[in-house]
C-alpha cells in the first residue's frame, strides 16, 4: 500500500484557511487563492509593523513642534538645548509632557532656552 499524505495536508489546509477566515469570496475558501492572499496579508504585516514605528515617531514630533511654536521656539532649536543642558527623555514622553502637563513641558522649554 502507497503511503500517502493525506492526513498531514488537511491540516495544512484547514490550519491555512482557518487564517484566511474573515476574507471574500474564494480567498477565504479556495486553497490556492487563500494561500496567497494569507502570504501577501503577512508581508503587509511585517512591513507595516515597522511603519507604524516610524509614523507614531513623527507624530509625537509634530506634537513636540506644535507646543514649543506656542512657547516661542523652534523645534530643532529645542531638541538641540535638551541635548546640551543633559536632558535625556524621548520624543514620546515629550509629546505626553506636551498634551498632558503643560507647566512641566514649559520648564523644560526653558531648560532648552537657557542651554542653546
Amino acid at each position: 500500500m502507497r503511503a500517502r499524505n493525506g492526513v498531514a495536508r488537511k491540516r495544512r489546509v484547514k490550519k491555512l484557511l482557518k487564517a484566511a477566515k474573515g476574507y471574500r469570496a474564494a480567498k477565504s475558501t479556495n486553497y490556492r487563492q487563500a494561500k496567497q492572499t494569507v502570504q501577501r496579508a503577512g508581508r503587509y504585516g511585517f512591513i507595516d509593523r515597522r511603519r507604524k514605528k516610524r509614523e507614531y515617531r513623527s507624530l509625537w514630533i509634530l506634537r513636540i513642534n506644535a507646543a514649543v511654536r506656542a512657547a516661542g521656539i523652534t523645534y530643532s532649536k529645542f531638541i538641540s538645548g535638551l541635548h546640551k543642558a543633559g536632558v535625556v527623555i524621548d520624543r514620546r514622553q515629550l509629546s505626553e509632557l506636551a498634551i498632558n502637563d503643560a507647566s512641566a513641558f514649559q520648564a523644560l522649554v526653558e531648560t532648552a532656552r537657557k542651554a542653546s
